[in-house]
């Protein structure tokens, strides 16, 4: 079965696409068939980090001028990717049944898991995605901000999705112990408010690798396999197929 792994974050600029991108190649690498979808569905930018030019995108896809086979572009970093639509109003808009839509392709997808980069906010149909999948990845950094918005989208989740599973990834911080106090200040937040913690995946570290392959519109694991950022990639994509996540 096709499992569906949203990608989300409170606020913009926490690097919620560049994790979708490499985690998607991450899976790829363990053997996994991968669909990396699109979702912001007003400012979509998978496209421009990955330097594709597609000819058809979600939009023709949900106007039923294309299917998610035709829309869906093979990359050679091993995935597939089905393109946003940037600067649309009617798909950053997409009402119930819309969204219902979407999902329902989604799972009709020839991928073992697909990856959701949703966009940044706690919108309707971002919240509608994120209830819907199997897997909600919460993106935090050390910012207080940051840390504010991503307990909004699990207090709207646990809402939303109260047997949902949702798990935190703490990206582009110092190091490990870093990702691990801003998941501890999250978690005694969704602890005091909510009744119930938030689960830990892992951390991405900063690493000058990570904005050099987006400048080069190539995915990191492809052009630099072996730096850090990297490395975490991979930690966490293994742990999402292994029973080292929490139930």
């Amino acid at each position: 079965m096709t499992r569906l792994i949203a990608v989300a974050s409170g606020k913009g600029g926490v690097g919620k696409t560049f994790v979708s991108i490499a985690l998607a190649q991450a899976l790829a690498e363990r053997g996994r068939r991968v669909l990396l979808a699109d979702g912001d569905l007003g400012l979509a930018n998978v496209d421009l980090q990955l330097g594709l030019d597609p000819a058809l995108d979600l939009g023709a896809v949900l106007a039923g001028r294309a299917t998610l086979a035709q829309a869906s572009v093979a990359h050679a970093a091993g995935f597939a990717v089905l393109p946003g639509r940037s600067g649309s109003g009617g798909l950053a808009e997409l009402g119930e049944a819309g969204v219902a839509r979407f999902l329902a392709l989604l799972r009709t997808a020839a991928a073992d898991e697909v990856v959701l980069d949703l966009g940044a906010g706690i919108g309707p149909a971002q919240r509608r995605l994120a209830a819907a999948a199997d897997v909600l990845l919460v993106l935090v950094n050390e910012e207080p901000t940051s840390l504010t918005d991503a307990y909004a989208v699990l207090k709207l989740h646990a809402r939303d999705a109260p047997l949902g599973r949702a798990l935190v990834v703490a990206n582009n911080v110092a190091d490990e112990a870093a990702g691990r106090r801003a998941h501890a200040a999250l978690d005694r937040a969704c602890r005091g408010f909510l009744g119930r913690g938030c689960a830990w995946l892992g951390t991405v570290r900063r690493d000058p690798k990570v904005p050099a392959a987006i400048r080069a519109q190539v995915p990191l694991l492809t052009r630099h396999p072996g730096s850090p950022a990297a490395s975490d990639v991979r930690a966490l994509a293994l742990a999402l197929l292994t029973a080292e996540v929490p139930a």
